[in-house]
């Protein structure tokens, strides 16, 4: 792997958990609007919510730590998704 592609590896993990840390507490849109027209328990019980409830870890007691470790969860997620799609890509080819 491309030293520069380790550092902007790197430098996403650092800015994911400093920028986590300045997340809301209040809804995002899509939740506000469930509250408003009244399907918030449908939306709730849907099932990968449990994986990170409002963007949290569960297992961290520490809610600033918490939302730094669903930071780069986040950015671990979309790496992993993202190089696993262009291998594909360049596979085919």
């Amino acid at each position: 792997m491309n030293k520069r592609y380790l550092y902007l590896i790197l430098i996403s993990f650092l800015v994911a958990g400093i920028i986590s840390l300045f997340a809301s507490s209040a809804p995002d849109g899509l939740e506000k609007v469930a509250e408003d027209k009244g399907f918030i328990v449908q939306a709730l019980e849907y099932p990968f919510r449990t994986l990170m409830p409002d963007y949290l870890i569960p297992e961290v007691d520490n809610e600033y730590l918490a939302a730094v470790f669903a930071g780069i969860m986040g950015i671990v997620i979309v790496f992993l998704f993202v190089y696993f799609i262009s291998r594909a890509i360049v596979i085919r080819r």
